[in-house]
């Protein structure tokens, strides 16, 4: 939708029903989170693109630097995380620095490993026995993601009991991410899984802004830190999402 709108200047809602293939109902309510967000503006029937000038730019951070944030805290969300997990499980897990520290605490278990994430994968074959599937298509290495260029292609015959992914910022919106790669990469795994749990060190309800990843309805699961404000916690629960929270991992 952004994509349309920022190449045509402005789209009216039956266009936009049109062009996607999705209900008004749709259109309107992600209108409305792409407007709260300011990364459009709404109007009579539609919206319109922002003026970039004077408009932030969002970067997010390489893969490798955001690597070394916060590590206590993702180890201690990466480990509860794999706790969730049983023998034989099959788990999808999204690229990013709070997953990728999954890999350590997935040695002693026997699990289908399939992922987006090339240094994921080649962490886990060198350091485990168990089976790792990684996706086709080309490699992000800032994002720390691949992609496939053909829709759908990647993850489509891909079936997860659980699908583990990080994020930018935990808001009321939902989840926000800071790079329109890590957008599409999210969209592509978030249907091939029964649960989508979500590793959200405590720094994520601090940050800010964001593109619109997906609603809180969409999430079952958040497993977060002891650091996490009571009102970031409450907010999650109130949306129905079961929140877990972890000490950090010293070792």
């Amino acid at each position: 939708m952004l994509k349309l709108i920022s190449e045509r200047g402005s789209a009216t809602v039956p266009q936009l029903v049109d062009w996607l293939g999705v209900s008004i109902a749709t259109v309107r309510r992600d209108l409305r989170l792409l407007d709260a967000a300011q990364h459009l503006r709404r109007t009579r029937g539609g919206a319109r693109r922002l003026e970039s000038k004077g408009a932030p730019r969002l970067k997010s951070m390489s893969f490798h630097g955001n690597l070394q944030l916060n590590v206590e805290r993702k180890r201690a969300i990466a480990r509860r995380a794999v706790e969730m997990c049983a023998d034989g499980d099959t788990v999808l897990i999204g690229g990013g620095t709070t997953t990728f520290q999954m890999v350590d605490f997935m040695a002693c278990r026997r699990i289908r490993v399939m992922t987006n994430s090339f240094e994921l994968a080649r962490h886990a074959l060198a350091s485990s026995d168990n089976e790792v599937i990684l996706a086709g298509g080309k490699i992000y290495p800032e994002q720390g993601v691949i992609l496939s260029p053909f829709e759908g292609e990647d993850m489509r015959y891909c079936y997860a009991n659980y699908l583990f992914m990080g994020v930018h910022c935990m808001s009321s919106l939902g989840m926000m991410e800071a790079d329109p790669l890590l957008i599409q990469a999210g969209h592509r795994l978030m249907p091939q899984a029964q649960q989508v749990t979500v590793l959200a060190d405590s720094s994520k309800f601090a940050n800010k802004g964001g593109m619109f990843l997906c609603a809180l309805e969409k999430i079952a699961c958040v497993i977060t830190d002891t650091d996490a404000p009571d009102a970031g916690v409450q907010m999650l629960e109130r949306a129905g999402v079961q929140v877990l929270i972890v000490a950090p991992h010293l070792n």
